[in-house]
């Protein structure tokens, strides 16, 4: 069976853009099947299909490894590329970047056929020989293997990763701010009697839902505490928290400490700490 090579670029073109939408509706295996098309084929063939497109420039095993390969080559520079760039490396620019590289080069490589006559285009033709295969060159027979293999190799990785997905370090976020919502500006003096003031930030990244509480000390001696509740993975708690001092003096000692799931020892050894000065009215 023999498929003009330009009707494969509109295939890739329109497979391409169907994956925005499934990577935003789905997580299944059809985005897994698309998702490993997209980055490790499409690129490599869609630009081989630009710089080749003549019949004879390139056999039908050559072109299938190299467009793995060159895929391996420039989706990681399209990675580098938009590490210097304000949108950085996330999910939907380097989709963005290498569907735009994808339909470019697809464009590219449709046009340059196009100019070509008919007998010179390059073509795919699907036709299993063994006898053909066992009669081939070398180096025919060489890539022919290497390539199995790293597609079983490359399938074997994809199985194992989605079979076992790796969990991520589970730790919690504990901060504190001034009330301007910023890692400055903490209150520094007080009044003896008056309540001073922070924002206190806690963010759940132990892959399962968990219980706080912030207990504040002030040298050393407890002064309040916040009742945070239960949080869920990956879900943040910013709310302001007060404290008072009971005695005056300079340069007192407050700590808060963060305690985990009702557990008697705090969930960090060291507490986060500020100074206040405490003056009578």
């Amino acid at each position: 069976m023999k498929l003009d090579n330009q009707k494969i670029l509109l295939a890739i073109v329109a497979i391409t853009l169907l994956l925005f939408p499934v990577v935003a509706l789905t997580s299944g295996a059809l985005r897994i099947a698309l998702g490993l098309l997209f980055v490790i084929f499409f690129p490599g063939y869609t630009l081989l299909s630009a710089l080749f497109p003549k019949r004879d420039s390139l056999g039908g095993t050559e072109r299938l490894a190299l467009s793995f390969g060159l895929s391996i080559a420039v989706v990681p520079l399209i990675g580098l590329i938009l590490n210097y760039t304000p949108w950085g490396i996330k999910l939907y620019p380097i989709l963005i970047s290498i569907t735009i590289f994808i339909v470019v080069t697809s464009a590219i490589g449709w046009y340059r056929q196009r100019k070509l006559a008919a007998a010179d285009r390059f073509s795919v033709t699907f036709k299993a020989s063994l006898s053909k295969w066992i009669n081939g060159s070398k180096l025919d027979k060489g890539l022919s293997i290497s390539l199995i293999i790293a597609i079983v190799a490359a399938l074997g990785c994809l199985i194992y990763v989605v079979a076992t997905p790796k969990q991520g370090e589970k730790f919690t976020e504990f901060y504190i701010l001034g009330l301007e919502g910023k890692a400055e500006d903490y209150p520094q003096q007080t009044l003896l009697g008056d309540p001073a003031q922070v924002i206190i930030g806690i963010v759940n990244h132990e892959q399962q839902p968990a219980s706080y509480r912030v207990g504040i000390t002030i040298d050393d001696v407890k002064s309040s505490q916040a009742a945070i509740g239960m949080l869920a993975h990956e879900e943040k708690w910013e709310e302001k928290v007060s404290f008072t001092p009971k005695v005056a003096g300079g340069k007192q000692k407050v700590e808060f400490y963060l305690y985990k799931d009702g557990e008697i020892e705090p969930y960090y050894k060291e507490p986060l700490r500020l100074y206040i000065d405490v003056t009578l009215p």
